[in-house]
């Protein structure tokens, strides 16, 4: 028997006559992680999502494992569908947890039972209490606890019915695709990641733009990069990166600008790149890692000469957060060991003895008025490598 995987959701409740669109996204989105794995049939009812194999030996825990990143689902279960019927359900109940009694030292239960298909004969508490009898008739070695069972045995009465024991956690959050397109700027350090990571979560489909100061740093440092990205392409369906020489405006800041005023006016060229990529490419945003306080140039009054570089809305998931908390969650999304090999990215260099802390922004466009912005930024363009990445 292949195994049925049953797609739970939860936001995608609450979206009222929308709600079909973000279903639909959503299913596309699982049959792109799901490609390779071989063929099989999505259908959505009563607002789950089944994928059914149609070919033998599928390869089911692989495909829960790409469900479990796809956002907008929040569970996934491997299930046994059945005909409605009482002899059936109880039956293959037995023969469900024989199995489970094969893998595990399992020695208490309970059952929970859904009926959604009223006319089935019995209720949900008549099932759970009939079938848990039978199951304690053929495991004797087993008890009832309902309040801390070793594991408890799902029955859900629908069209068909499905039976299963087990569900994995999914990252919830909504479809990719279904809240527009932003660009992150993505450096080789933790907070980046995180931070694309949570833009996407909200359903935002992500290109992501990084900034390499070749030969000051490494090539190590930018697969460093690269392989943080195709971290986050598993999240995000796929992502374009563009990489972008920085050498040359960096030395030329350096050179032309106060030793204080080198970084933030460094962080306003990248946004004015970012911003010439996302607006080529259809992005309604910037994102970036920064949280205030973390560093010179993310100080409330760096942030603001920042933002004003660029007429896009920049968006800061991390912005309140402390660094553990964004520490925490690099490692739940599997890019922290990633960001922290010790390979220096651009923002490393050229770093102030004492940044300013609290630029203006007057100051700040008057020290970029010696500079050939448009100049320096369209050799950038130019010289920018683009990677699809799966």
């Amino acid at each position: 028997m292949n195994t049925v995987i049953l797609v739970r959701y939860e936001e995608i409740f609450l979206k009222g006559l929308n709600k079909p669109a973000f279903e639909n996204r959503l299913i596309k989105n699982m049959k792109r992680a799901l490609y390779g794995l071989g063929k099989v049939k999505i259908a959505k009812a009563q607002s789950r999502i089944y994928v059914e194999p149609e070919i033998e030996n599928y390869p089911a825990d692989e495909a829960i494992n790409r469900l479990t990143k796809v956002f907008g689902i929040s569970s996934v279960s491997p299930v046994w569908k059945l005909e409605t019927s009482k002899d059936v359900i109880f039956g293959k109940s037995v023969e469900m947890v024989r199995d489970i009694l094969k893998k595990y030292n399992h020695r208490t239960f309970k059952v929970e039972t859904k009926r959604a298909d009223k006319k089935f004969p019995m209720n949900s508490m008549e099932v759970s209490r009939e079938l848990g009898a039978v199951l304690l008739k053929n495991f004797p070695e087993l008890k009832v606890n309902v309040t801390d069972p070793d594991f408890i045995l799902y029955v859900e009465i629908r069209e068909f019915s499905y039976i299963y024991s087990e569900i994995v956690p999914g990252v919830k959050g909504l479809p990719v695709g279904s809240n527009g397109t932003a660009t992150l700027l993505i450096s080789g350090g933790i907070d980046s990641p995180v931070a694309g990571w949570m833009i996407a979560k909200r359903g935002v489909k992500l290109e992501a733009v990084h900034f390499y100061s070749y030969p000051y740093t490494s090539e190590r440092a930018k697969d460093k990069v690269i392989k943080l990205v195709k971290m986050l392409s598993v999240y995000n369906l796929g992502l374009r990166l563009h990489i972008i020489p920085f050498t040359e405006i960096q030395m030329y800041i350096n050179q032309k600008c106060p030793h204080e005023y080198i970084t933030i006016i460094m962080r306003r060229f990248m946004m004015k790149i970012a911003e010439k990529i996302a607006l080529k490419n259809g992005s309604l945003g910037l994102v970036t890692g920064e949280a205030i306080g973390q560093v010179a140039s993310q100080t409330l009054e760096s942030l603001l000469v920042t933002n004003s570089a660029v007429s896009l809305p920049v968006y800061r998931p991390c912005i309140g957060m402390d660094k553990s908390e964004i520490v925490e969650i690099s490692r739940r999304i599997g890019t922290y060991e990633t960001s922290v090999l010790p390979y220096e990215d651009c923002c490393t260099l050229f770093v102030a003895r004492h940044p300013v802390t609290k630029p203006r922004l007057e100051k700040t466009i008057e020290l970029e008025s010696v500079l050939n912005i448009e100049e320096l930024i369209q050799r950038a363009l130019d010289g920018a490598e683009v990677m699809d990445i799966e």
